[in-house]
């Protein structure tokens, strides 16, 4: 069910990676798919998001619709009032409101889990758990070039953050991550450290080195729990499955 788990501790602070085990899909998606909303089945997906929640405590889980961007949502006590139920997390095919569309959150409410959705792509969950303060971001290589991350420290920081500290998921390697080289030079002129070669010596981008690098940076410490989705059969990846990749997220959430 979870590829890295760390349970609330004395700081109340709990974060998780999932994996493609322990649930109820079927087919390529893995058994646990917790996005796919519009292929899945339903009923499969409901048991799929209610066990992860049940083994870790939550009652409450916020998803997006993410894009590529780097817009971040503040998840105060008005939108979890107003705006969010449930089952919002599985977005207009089980009946609710759209998604939130943003590519990070932030919240400083107990109680609330942010969870974010990916199958190759970078997540980052990131907290000041001393002011409890969190954050978790969608850091594909649009977004991670459009300054997410930067985007989502400013948030945690208007809202009390000062020590930060983030925490890197599965996600494609560099030695996987096949780009064309003019992308691969575009993206190390803004972000040195990204590029990187392919183990078949093709250009490629290492956007797990490129969001360290840039977290570090900006004052942040890093801790990376990332085998590359694409070599893993454990984890879902859109390079490797295509259209019938299921999606897997990591997920922070404060209980105190």
């Amino acid at each position: 069910m979870f590829s890295y788990l760390e349970r609330p501790g004395a700081s109340g602070t709990g974060l998780a990676f999932t994996d493609r085990h322990g649930g109820h899909s079927a087919g390529t998606m893995g058994s646990l798919n917790l996005g796919r909303t519009d292929v899945d089945d339903l009923a499969a997906l409901r048991r799929n998001g209610r066990a992860v929640l049940d083994e870790l405590g939550i009652e409450t889980m916020v998803t997006l619709n993410q894009v590529h961007g780097a817009d971040v949502l503040l998840v105060d006590e008005d939108f979890l009032t107003h705006r969010w139920g449930p089952e919002h997390w599985l977005g207009e095919p089980a009946g609710v409101p759209p998604l939130p569309v943003a590519d990070a959150m932030v919240t400083t409410q107990a109680g609330v889990a942010l969870a974010i959705r990916v199958a190759d792509c970078v997540p980052v969950l990131l907290a000041d758990r001393r002011r409890g303060v969190l954050g978790a971001a969608h850091a594909g290589r649009v977004g991670f070039d459009q300054g997410v991350l930067i985007a989502t420290l400013d948030v945690m920081r208007s809202v009390g953050a000062s020590e930060v500290e983030a925490w890197i998921g599965p996600h494609v390697c560099g030695q996987c991550y096949e780009v064309p080289q003019d992308m691969a030079d575009e993206v190390e002129s803004r972000h040195p450290g990204s590029r990187a070669r392919t183990s078949w010596g093709t250009p490629s981008l290492d956007l797990g080195e490129g969001c360290q690098r840039q977290l570090e940076q900006a004052g942040v410490s890093v801790n990376r729990h990332d085998p590359c989705t694409l070599t893993s059969p454990d984890l879902h990846s859109h390079r490797r499955d295509g259209r019938g990749a299921g999606r897997q997220v990591g997920i922070i959430w404060r209980v105190s």
